[in-house]
């Protein structure tokens, strides 16, 4: 008896690392999911080390060509400059930092609220669960967008005003997910097994069911990001979110707009740094549902 207990750790251990060796191969059979993780891994490091990287001051104006015309890239400045002398590529960087910080953050914070609500109703059910879900489904209501623009405004530009508005208005889809995946994972025989040797209901939602349901939310996280970057952009674009003279994706593209003819690198580079970021998410999330759905596999 004694025997058979202690081989059944190491069994358990044995089919948890095939699994995910088996779930790394299938990830790195996605070509665009594993590329994408890559170039996420360079826009990351290139964001963590903005300060080391950076050619200049991102906010730094050159007197030469203050208030004048931006110019094209060239030796010295490689993606050109703005309209007030400031390095493009600097500002790139910089603005990269802030879209990253933001839509990370803004996840985090919406995942902190959507896992917190949907494991709450899912778990004990009932009017709780009911009225957990009818308030999911008066946020989903709401236009979204319409209410960030009201927020954005009442809160100003900054970081953590943004990380708010964007987290509080798209934790809904989480809730959903985690309720759905705590339904069906709380009649199952481990969490029964669970109940009859006295775990609390704290062990049982932290040890039992939350790990069981770590894979649709690292996806739905992943998924999640973009649409938090592309909502950060909208924003600042519009003049609602980074405020100036600090760089983002968003406001350089709205800087760019009495220049859209004439100077090309100044929407071009910011249109493609978001558009190549919002595309490896999205591959990445592709391949991580691939890799760990086991109904998929």
């Amino acid at each position: 008896m004694s025997s058979a207990n202690s081989t059944m750790p190491r069994s358990l251990n044995a089919d948890q690392r095939r699994d995910e060796a088996r779930s790394w191969r299938l990830f790195r059979r996605h070509r665009l999911a594993f590329f994408s993780a890559l170039l996420l891994i360079v826009f990351i490091g290139a964001a963590l080390f903005a300060d080391q990287i950076t050619p200049y001051d991102p906010n730094a104006t050159n007197t030469s060509y203050a208030g004048g015309k931006p110019q094209p890239p060239s030796y010295e400045y490689a993606l050109g400059t703005d309209n007030y002398g400031r390095d493009y590529l600097s500002r790139t960087i910089s603005g990269v930092r802030v879209s990253l910080f933001v839509g990370i953050s803004a996840v985090a914070f919406q995942l902190l609220v959507g896992v917190t609500l949907g494991a709450v109703a899912g778990y004990f059910g009932g009017w709780l669960d009911n009225l957990l879900m009818r308030i999911t489904d008066i946020f989903l209501a709401v236009p979204a967008f319409m209410l960030l623009l009201i927020l954005a405004g009442i809160l100003g530009g900054s970081l953590l005003a943004l990380i708010f508005a964007i987290g509080v208005l798209n934790w809904m889809t989480v809730a959903r997910l985690v309720r759905g995946q705590f339904l069906y994972l709380r009649e199952q025989e481990f969490v029964l097994a669970g109940r009859c040797i006295g775990a609390s209901d704290w062990r049982l939602i932290t040890q039992y069911l939350l790990p069981n349901t770590l894979s649709p939310i690292i996806v739905a996280a992943t998924l999640s990001v973009p649409s938090a970057i592309l909502t950060e952009s909208a924003l600042s674009f519009l003049g609602l979110g980074v405020p100036p003279p600090n760089a983002s994706l968003g406001n350089m593209l709205g800087g760019a707009q009495q220049w859209i003819r004439s100077a090309w690198w100044m929407w071009i580079v910011p249109g493609a740094t978001i558009s190549l970021i919002v595309l490896a998410f999205n591959f990445l999330g592709d391949g991580l549902r691939d890799a760990l759905d086991p109904q998929l596999r």
